[in-house]
């Protein structure tokens, strides 16, 4: 793998890891709404928590993946 296609893999993972970010950020809305209606079902939240949860963890791996190792 050449150093073109390595930085084109690199800015794919940070376009992917913002939409991520936006994702999450829309899905802690979402709850918020929910939770401000005083009537939310509570199996929808767990769903929508379920689902921001799983965003965090793949925001986590993309950013391990761009952050290199530093060995001390």
């Amino acid at each position: 793998m050449n150093d073109s296609s390595k930085m084109e893999a690199k800015d794919i993972m940070k376009v992917e890891l913002e939409v991520l970010k936006r994702e999450h950020r829309d899905l802690d809305e979402a709850i918020a709404a929910l939770h401000e209606t005083h009537r939310a079902d509570p199996l929808r939240v767990r769903r929508l928590k379920k689902q921001k949860l799983a965003l965090k963890d793949r925001i986590s791996r993309i950013e391990d993946q761009l952050t290199p190792d530093i060995i001390a």
